[in-house]
């Protein structure tokens, strides 16, 4: 009796405990409602979006996510880096480069890039171009022709000299392609000299431009419109909830390389030749040709590599970041049967100069922060020479847009611009005199034309890196702490070598494949491979490996700081 007596007084203690807690909540409560009551309330009702939970909403929200989280990143490099951080081994890419564009290769290229083509006809090119320059212009022009032409033709016979000697001196000769490429480089560096000799005393930007010799243009971009794989139709099929989006189109990575001969760069832009109101057409952009398949039903090869994004140059605020000129190669023309037909070999270049120009602009772009997921928000331009040293290609191109990726390849409003020129000769040949015959001015005019073409677009550094976090942080070399910047330096840097990594990639041997995979005979064998894990390696991310030992006599903290066993990463 005692004890429930006892019980029953301390139930009765902790229910007025309890309901003095409550009346004092009460009254909190009350005293924030009367403050807070015209915060509370609004002239018309608010509703939470209604999010759509459905798997492909979801799939699109998360791509989407990731695109944002990109943009926020704060640095060029960090930038990169993110880009890369879904794969350890890098992506399955279509191959692009300047060395292959096989049959009918220009609809892939048109639809790969969003680019509109305006191809002058050899008979419109004299008109055209007396109507785009004035009668001043025009004068001013014609006099530089006659003062650059007996240069020109003297650089011509003196890289027929050259390339002579130097067949001398080699044991086997070169085959046609290399012939034609070792003497079209030393023609290129030769016209190039000459014309800036000439032109420079009228037009001082040819003074401050950088050339670079057999740069290295690299470029990265996602393309969508493109019919699914068959293993990703049977791995939907197979799914209840994927069946109805088996068929649909997907993304294609692609990664373009190429190697000029010589590319010329100022610190200011071109300026446009399209406005952006003749830009954002979407009329335009759907008449643009699709190309469905596979690239590789066009003789295209896929491999596996990083996002690489390189403009021939390290990414640095005071360098001449923009593209004035770069003289691209046709020799692979040769390799090329003549089945094929002269309309096609004129498809090809112009395929080569779209896929040059647009992969090159889009390198620098991505060292001013964008990227095939962020938009661009200003337009950028450049020149492009196709040449085999006696027939010249000329080619202006303007890139407006990079999305071209998922549903943007349908509903994009905004197209690039590329026109360009038949080949046209330069000259006739070089007779055994060593003298130039037949010597073409119109080609010479044309080519004068691009290097004449004065930047004149200069943004502020705000408008320039809109992505990029500020003026106190914007490359990787702006970080203050040392062990930071040393690290994101190292990390874009060896992704950009293409360097392979420390382990390869896993390989299953066909015996495996046959007696463990499709017919699992082997029950008795001890588990220790990846696959039997269900491990899929090429899902590593990039930040998945080991981190580096520090040794206890250069551990910050003392020999007994255990957190400080392993060096830090600064992933994005």
């Amino acid at each position: 009796m005692l004890t429930l007596r006892r019980g029953e007084q301390l139930r009765a203690r902790l229910q007025a405990l309890c309901r003095r807690c409550l009346s004092a909540k009460t009254q909190a409560a009350t005293s924030n409602n009367i403050t807070d009551d015209a915060s509370e309330y609004t002239a018309e009702a608010e509703y939470p979006e209604i999010r759509d939970l459905s798997f492909k909403a979801r799939k699109q929200q998360s791509a989407a996510d990731w695109h944002n989280e990109i943009k926020s990143v704060p640095t060029v490099e960090e930038k990169m880096i993110k880009l890369n951080m879904p794969r350890y081994y890098g992506f399955k890419v279509v191959d692009l480069n300047d060395n292959q564009v096989p049959y009918n290769a220009l609809p892939l290229t048109q639809h790969y890039t969003r680019t509109v083509l305006e191809e002058q006809k050899e008979e419109e090119q004299p008109a055209m171009a007396a109507a785009a320059s004035g009668a001043e212009e025009n004068v001013k022009l014609d006099a530089i022709v006659k003062a650059a032409r007996e240069d020109v033709i003297e650089a011509l016979e003196y890289a027929h000299d050259i390339y002579k000697h130097q067949l001398t001196q080699l044991a086997t000769p070169p085959d046609a392609v290399q012939r034609e490429r070792q003497l079209t480089q030393i023609i290129v560096e030769q016209v190039n000299r000459a014309v800036l000799q000439t032109l420079s005393a009228d037009y001082a930007h040819l003074q401050q431009v950088e050339i670079d010799y057999n740069p290295r243009h690299e470029a990265f971009w996602a393309v969508g419109g493109v019919d699914p794989p068959k293993n990703v139709v049977k791995s939907k099929q197979g799914h209840e909830w994927q069946k109805a989006d088996a068929h649909e189109s997907v993304d294609r990575l692609v990664q373009y390389t190429g190697e000029p001969y010589l590319a010329l760069r100022h610190r200011l832009q071109l300026p446009t030749w399209r406005t952006a109101e003749e830009s954002q057409n979407l009329q335009l952009a759907q008449q643009l040709p699709r190309y469905k398949f596979d690239a590789r039903t066009l003789g295209y090869t896929t491999k596996h590599q990083h996002a690489i994004n390189v403009p021939g140059y390290w990414p640095s605020a005071n360098a001449p970041n923009f593209g004035l000129l770069s003289f691209q190669s046709r020799a692979h023309l040769q390799l090329r049967p003549k089945s094929y037909g002269v309309e096609d070999a004129k498809e090809a270049l112009h395929a080569l100069a779209i896929q040059s120009s647009y992969a090159w602009l889009l390198a620098q772009a991505n060292y001013n922060g964008f990227n095939t997921y962020n938009e661009l928000t200003y337009p950028l331009n450049t020149q492009t020479v196709i040449t085999n040293g006696r027939e010249w290609s000329f080619y202006s191109y303007q890139l407006n847009t990079l999305l071209v990726h998922g549903p943007h390849i349908d509903t994009n409003p905004v197209v690039n611009f590329c026109r360009g020129t038949s080949a046209l000769p330069l000259y006739g040949d070089i007779n055994e005199a060593g003298k130039c015959v037949d010597f073409n001015e119109a080609t010479l005019r044309e080519l004068l034309k691009l290097y004449s073409n004065v930047p004149s677009i200069q943004r502020t550094a705000d408008e320039l890196l809109p992505y990029v976090r500020d003026a106190s942080l914007r490359r990787a070399a702006d970080y203050e702490n040392e062990e930071q910047r040393v690290f994101l330096e190292q990390t874009f840097k060896h992704l950009a070598s293409k360097r392979p990594r420390h382990l390869e990639i896993p390989e299953i041997y066909m015996w495996e494949k046959l007696y463990k995979i499709d017919h699992p005979t082997r029950s008795m064998e001890p588990r220790r491979r990846f696959f039997e894990y269900g491990i899929n390696p090429w899902r590593r991310t990039l930040d998945q490996h080991d981190k580096e030992y520090v040794p206890r006599a250069v551990r910050p903290g003392g020999k007994k700081n255990r957190e400080g066993r392993y060096k830090k990463t600064y992933y994005p």
